[in-house]
């Protein structure tokens, strides 16, 4: 079996086994921040960052243009 390859919005980096990652799901009113589980990384319009410095960059951006 072929596990799924993630990759960070951010950098790039991929991982099949991403430990410590971050889940963001958001819409231009909402934005909810998970924990990495494989439910929630493989919902329709999740974002993966690879760490909490890159889900602040798009938090940031988020609140400036709204997931644009």
């Amino acid at each position: 079996m072929i596990d799924t390859v993630y990759r960070c919005e951010i950098c790039g980096a991929e991982s099949d086994n991403p430990v410590r990652w971050i889940v963001i799901h958001c819409s231009d009113t909402q934005l909810t921040v998970y924990k990495w589980t494989r439910e929630v990384a493989d919902a329709p319009h999740a974002r993966h960052y690879c760490g909490e410095a890159h889900a602040q960059v798009y938090i940031s951006r988020w609140f400036r243009s709204y997931c644009g």
